[in-house]
């Protein structure tokens, strides 16, 4: 069995985060291990309290995994501050193995993920990974990227390694770009009209963690991940008074249909 580790905050709705990253890759058939960067106080409508892990705690973490497992693939989300992205980016960027970075900034909801003096080294960090899935708003921090104007696409031309920018509404369709200097990959789906969106960026990043410890090709595991959250929202249980949590196991379900053929 391949095993995907998950370095990131814990949602207490379970519906993003670390709690969202083992279900994905549950339903992937992939063993998951997981590091806490940061304690969120959270539910639908948003995050109320943030207790960040000390990073010499989040070092001893990783070590504690890397230890005793042989680790295929690491899925990041939130890490919050510099000392910590720096602490996580010293340990995982030399082991040579497919690294996605989801640059978490702001939940669904609107709550602030990431301190704005961290946003350098986050941009840094994300260099030297596999893939950075931003959405709209990580992708204009990070890069200036903003959508539609070609004037804003110099830092991104410049990045060194594939960003996956999600979540272009093109009439009845969502589409996202996969950038790698000037060669652009646009992966769509039907538009879906729902307020079951909580978790979705960190349940994305981890189905295309999965896909890459399992052997795919990072356009096919883009693929493979983006039908699942896609079924995971039309199977969404309509769970709070916010924005709610997806359905994991029922898309693993339509996942295990879907593609029974691959590995």
């Amino acid at each position: 069995m391949k095993t995907v580790l998950t370095i990131a905050g814990s949602d207490s709705s379970g519906g993003a985060g670390i709690q969202a990253d083992l279900k994905t890759f549950e339903a992937f058939g992939v063993y998951g291990a997981s590091v806490l960067t940061v304690l969120t106080a959270q539910n639908t409508t948003g995050v109320q309290s943030i207790f960040p892990v000390d990073p010499s705690f989040v070092a001893e973490q990783i070590h504690s995994v890397l230890d005793d497992f042989r680790v295929d693939t690491i899925k990041i989300g939130m890490l919050y501050d510099a000392a910590i992205i720096e602490t996580v980016r010293a340990i995982v960027e030399p082991l040579g193995i497919p690294i996605v970075l989801d640059p978490v900034c702001v939940s669904k909801a609107g709550s602030p993920l990431l301190k704005d003096d961290a946003i350098d080294a986050l941009r840094e960090f994300s260099k030297a990974v596999t893939l950075t899935t931003p959405n709209l708003h990580e992708a204009y921090r990070l890069f200036g990227y903003r959508s539609g104007d070609s004037d804003s696409l110099s830092d991104l031309i410049a990045h060194p390694s594939p960003v996956l920018i999600k979540g272009h509404v093109m009439d009845r369709i969502i589409a996202d770009l996969l950038y790698l200097g000037r060669q652009k990959r646009v992966f769509t789906s039907q538009k879906i009209e729902s307020t079951d969106l909580h978790g979705t960026g960190c349940t994305y990043s981890s189905a295309i963690a999965a896909s890459l410890a399992l052997g795919l090709e990072l356009d096919h595991a883009i693929e493979r991940a983006k039908a699942f959250v896609t079924d995971a929202i039309l199977s969404a249980p309509s769970l709070g008074h916010g924005p709610g949590p997806l359905n994991h196991k029922a898309a693993g379900e339509y996942l295990n249909i879907r593609y029974k053929e691959l590995p």
